[in-house]
């Protein structure tokens, strides 16, 4: 099954709600789509999402290193997977989404070749997942809407994201917490929005109260690695990496400086699947669990990162909502996203069928 063509296509699906978080409002989810064509007529589908406020990687950018990965692999065998794997990781620096995107593919093909679900050939640990929702930041009052509306929904754990007006934060946790009960599990999210010594004075003041908040994710910039162990080091609850861990070098600093209790993979970061086995392989050493999460992906993206979490006992969290916080969806075939339970299917590869509305891109380099 060699590697014949690369297509780069884009797609946007609007959201029920705009979705709002410490470094960004969006109102709609933007992807490229990659399919891999090979010469036995086997299609790999990948996609990739700008998130130019995480990755660094704008729409162009990830076209352009499409294009440039192409010319690396065309014409290699998926049979000698890592050979494609490694001149792809290798043929050009950074460019994580771009690089995703065809891993998803390629990933994607790598099922279809052995005819089994990328699940079961990376672990089979597990079939079926459950996921949290995320509440976007908004006014208090707004954010307890949102809760009631998921916990009526049947969601048992939320994601809360602040970081918008420290002071404000507190009274947006402690609104949610009150109107849902205990009996609800609170993921805070600050993306980045704290400073580390107010990120320990509001974590110690959550501790005094009476929250069930299972974790507090990326409270400080994500290059301030010695601001995110003060964080760990001087409070209780756990505390999970998110921003800060892109490459498996970046989570071995952070295991070897005990910085966080938790680290969140999201493909877009990782470069992929290939490169977030290789995190999740240290985690699991280390001790210490894993979320998966995603960018604002299509359910191409989302399907990928189930099948990672479903091969792997060490990723114990799962956030990955979006393909329910869209008003319709583009793919047809892949992971069941059902409210908060993911299912996944035991066809070949991920299980993609087809993909509407692609907006071929005609990109030459």
């Amino acid at each position: 099954m060699k590697i014949k063509d690369i297509r780069i296509g884009k797609i946007s699906v609007s959201l029920k709600k705009p979705f709002k978080t410490a470094l960004r409002t969006v109102s709609s989810v933007e992807n490229i789509i990659v399919e891999v064509l090979t010469d036995t007529g086997n299609i790999g589908y990948g996609s990739a999402a700008p998130t130019e406020v995480i990755t660094g990687d704008t729409t162009g950018a990830i076209v352009g290193g499409i294009e440039y990965i192409k010319k690396n692999i065309v014409s290699l065998d998926i049979e000698n997977f890592e050979e494609v794997m490694v001149k792809l990781n290798n043929c050009l620096v950074k460019n994580t989404s771009a690089k995703a995107a065809v891993d998803i593919a390629l990933y994607d093909l790598y099922g279809q070749l052995y005819n089994a679900p990328v699940y079961k050939l990376l672990g089979g640990y597990r079939k079926s997942l459950v996921s949290d929702i995320t509440i976007s930041v908004n006014e208090p009052d707004e954010m307890v809407k949102d809760s009631l509306e998921a916990v009526e929904a049947g969601y048992k754990t939320l994601k809360i994201k602040v970081g918008k007006d420290s002071k404000k934060d507190l009274q947006r946790i402690k609104a949610v917490s009150k109107s849902v009960g205990r009996d609800i599990a609170l993921r805070l999210d600050v993306n980045q929005g704290w400073k580390p010594k107010e990120a320990v004075s509001i974590i110690r003041k959550l501790e005094d109260l009476d929250i069930n908040i299972e974790l507090v994710e990326q409270p400080v910039k994500a290059h301030d690695f010695e601001g995110l162990k003060f964080v760990t080091d001087n409070v209780y609850l756990p505390i999970l990496a998110d921003e800060s861990v892109f490459s498996p070098k970046d989570a071995m600093e952070i295991i070897n400086m005990r910085a966080a209790d938790l680290l969140n993979l999201k493909l877009m970061k990782t470069g992929g699947i290939y490169n977030a086995l290789k995190i999740a392989a240290m985690a699991e050493t280390a001790g210490i669990e894993c979320m998966i999460g995603s960018m604002m992906e299509s359910s191409i993206g989302a399907t990928a990162a189930a099948h990672l979490a479903a091969a792997k006992a060490i990723i114990t969290k799962v956030d990955l909502d979006v393909p329910i916080l869209c008003k319709e969806d583009l793919v047809r075939g892949g992971a069941d996203f059902d409210k908060y339970e993911i299912t996944l299917s035991d066809k070949p590869g991920f299980g993609f069928e087809e993909v509407k509305g692609i907006e071929y891109l005609n990109v030459s380099f």
